[in-house]
């Protein structure tokens, strides 16, 4: 049997069905393995290119790939959709992975290290808690709306919510499930505060959220997310790249020699996209502070264009500024300017 050059791995929780090419793009086999005898399986192989889509597992799985001495490598799951030929099925789907893989131009997702795992989960983790937590307090002001009883907007009117439940008339069944409710804000509450806490101080530990913190109105949320993300930035060619792939760049709509641009394309991690719009948002209204080639660039902007759109413009050069922290080790410098300020 020839050498396998490259092998495509459908992920799965218990199956995983496995099809390898050689060199030359021929198939050598296909088959399909539990969890341990996949293991067994890379073992026995010599090293070679392994390929994934990037869903559930496949970073752990691209870790262990790793220490077997391959190459792993993920494909976002919607480039490898194109190449799948007829119905769809497990063998058909690493086929497809396989066939992605080979082309000279398919864009590849950086495998993550556990350390970027473990930030990327406290982020998801203290979002999904800061839902919840509004979806609470909603559930009680609409509890309250059916009897006649309308709170004030916001969390505090929440919080004062046992006191004015003891003088009101209410009926003792209605107050009871209320104050469930309450007491689960109240726990989402503390989960939130604990986690704020938590990211602050990992944020601090990790080298590159430290030094994505030294651009302004980045602190240790935004730094968190982008330093899970971004690793070494060595996936993206240049800045613009990294702009381009969490959506911060203008959608094109072009044709002949008619060059039509739209909105930002909204594409990739909306996460990344709405943290860095909320960072260029705070900027703006702190704009009477900054000092800086930054604070100079955009009061230029403002002078011609519309603030939503310096807000969008601001967000990609703060992209790609944190693409160059990550890619080039540095930090932010805001010039001469701002350190005689």
């Amino acid at each position: 049997m020839n050498k396998v050059a490259i092998a495509a791995i459908d992920l799965g929780k218990h199956s995983f069905h496995l099809h390898a090419q050689d060199d030359r793009g021929h198939e050598l086999y296909r088959k399909k393995f539990t969890r341990v005898t996949l293991a067994q399986h890379l073992a026995n192989l010599e090293p070679c290119t392994v390929v994934m889509e990037a869903c559930g597992g496949a970073h752990f799985m691209a870790q262990e790939v790793a220490k077997l001495g391959h190459t792993p490598k993920l494909i976002a799951p919607h480039l490898v959709r194109p190449y799948v030929k007829s119905n769809k099925n497990d063998f058909a789907d690493a086929e497809a992975i396989c066939e992605a893989a080979t082309r000279p131009t398919m864009r590849f997702v950086p495998p993550k290290n556990q350390a970027q795992q473990a930030l990327a989960m406290l982020n998801s983790t203290r979002d999904s808690f800061i839902k919840d937590r509004t979806a609470t307090a909603n559930r009680i002001h609409a509890a309250l709306l059916e009897v006649g009883i309308s709170l004030a907007p916001g969390f505090k009117s929440i919080k004062e919510l046992p006191a004015w439940l003891e003088a009101s008339s209410l009926s003792e069944r209605f107050k009871k499930i209320l104050m469930k409710l309450h007491e689960h804000f109240n726990h989402l509450d503390e989960q939130v505060k604990t986690l704020d806490k938590d990211v602050e101080s990992q944020a601090a530990e990790d080298d590159l959220a430290a030094r994505l913190m030294t651009m302004p109105c980045v602190g240790p949320i935004t730094s968190s997310a982008l330093a899970a993300e971004l690793g070494d930035g060595k996936q993206f060619k240049c800045g613009r790249n990294y702009a381009a792939s969490i959506g911060l760049v203008p959608k094109q709509h072009s044709t002949g020699d008619k060059t039509v641009l739209l909105g930002i394309s909204k594409r990739g991690d909306r996460n990344q996209r709405r943290l860095l719009i909320q960072c260029a948002r705070v900027y703006l209204m702190q704009l009477e502070r900054q000092r800086g080639w930054l604070a100079d660039w955009v009061r230029q902007l403002l002078a011609h264009h519309h603030s939503n759109h310096v807000v969008c413009a601001l967000a990609n050069k703060m992209a790609r500024i944190a693409w160059a922290i990550a890619a080039h080790h540095t930090e932010f410098d805001a010039g001469p300017a701002a350190m005689n300020t």
